[in-house]
């Protein structure tokens, strides 16, 4: 049977228009004509060591922002992140160091932060999906106990003694002239993107977040999966938190800073929505590249750090609007 062309229209697919097109290129270009309008007021910006530079500290948003990634893809977020960061990086210190010190120290230290940030995100993930507790409250009220925990396990200084291998396999060592933590990053975001793509568990936290309703309805236990995405953005976390305690060759008790804003600012920036169920590492890494970008450049000018927050703040408020239009249409 022949197809008039007005049927022929209905059925093939519609082409994007340019506004969808333009929004699916926005960050890439938005990436690439901040560095551009920065080196234009700074050439240090566009130099190859400059460039290398913000991969690498790119590569510690885009581990922080993969692990918002999966708690917001349920309809959540995590406000503890940031000071997970400082327990974690505090208690892996003190491990490695009561451990003497040596290379053999260190898989201890690393396994010892690892947990610590694994209970944390176990509990924060009990009280979300078991009690009902929203996961603004909870994860703001972690926060500050983890804050207390932090502080005076270190006694409000720096953890000193770390294993000098330590720092150079996980912050100056590197292959192909590429860092270490460039790599890292790479790896996990590798195998977080299978997860969320090629397994029930990544699947089930899409269902979860875009409709509660029709993922009981579909037969998945929401607990089990809200609970391992807390867990799982903890771990994240704290593999984030050791590299940034290699860089730093110390524990310290306040390395989290801004990173819990940061975070969400580059998964929400990248094109993750709040409102759950869409989004991807991809996203992520895109978000995170962006604002560490603007970051270095705002830098690089001399643009005063308050003046930043509030740049900071208003692209997310821009993202958040650019995204609910999107949805609307």
């Amino acid at each position: 049977m022949s197809q008039t062309p007005a049927t022929a229209a209905a059925v093939a697919p519609a082409k994007p228009s340019h506004m969808e097109m333009l929004l699916a290129i926005r960050l890439p270009l938005a990436i690439v004509v901040t560095l551009v309008l920065f080196g234009l007021f700074e050439p240090r910006v566009l130099s190859l060591d400059n460039l290398l530079n913000i991969a690498v500290q790119a590569s510690y948003l885009v581990i922080f922002a993969m692990a918002q990634t999966v708690v917001i893809l349920t309809r959540g977020f995590d406000l503890s992140l940031g000071f997970t960061v400082s327990l974690v990086s505090v208690v892996a210190s003190m491990a490695m160091v009561a451990m003497g010190g040596g290379d053999a120290s260190i898989v201890f230290g690393i396994g010892a932060g690892v947990l610590v940030a694994l209970l944390i995100g176990l509990a924060n993930g009990l009280i979300i999906a078991g009690i009902g507790v929203n996961p603004l409250v909870t994860t703001l009220g972690m926060a500050n106990i983890v804050m207390a925990f932090a502080s005076t396990v270190s006694g409000g200084f720096p953890v000193t003694g770390l294993p000098p291998s330590f720092t150079v396999i996980f912050a100056q060592a590197a292959f192909l002239s590429i860092p270490a933590p460039i790599w890292i990053a790479g790896l996990i975001f590798v195998l977080l993107s299978l997860t969320l793509k090629a397994t029930r568990f990544g699947r089930s936290l899409y269902i979860v977040g875009a409709n509660p309703k029709a993922a009981v309805a579909a037969g998945i236990r929401t607990m089990p999966v809200l609970v391992t995405a807390y867990g799982l953005c903890a771990v994240l976390t704290a593999l984030g938190a050791l590299l940034l305690t290699a860089r730093t060759s110390s524990g310290e008790p306040n390395l989290g800073g801004n990173l819990t804003l940061e975070a969400i600012a580059a998964a929400v920036v990248g094109g993750v929505r709040l409102s759950g169920g869409e989004g991807g590492v991809g996203a992520a890494l895109l978000g995170a590249l962006f604002i560490t970008v603007l970051s270095n450049g705002m830098n690089l000018v001399h643009i005063d750090g308050y003046l930043q927050q509030i740049c900071l703040g208003v692209i997310i408020i821009v993202s958040l609007i650019v995204s609910r239009d999107h949805v609307r249409r």
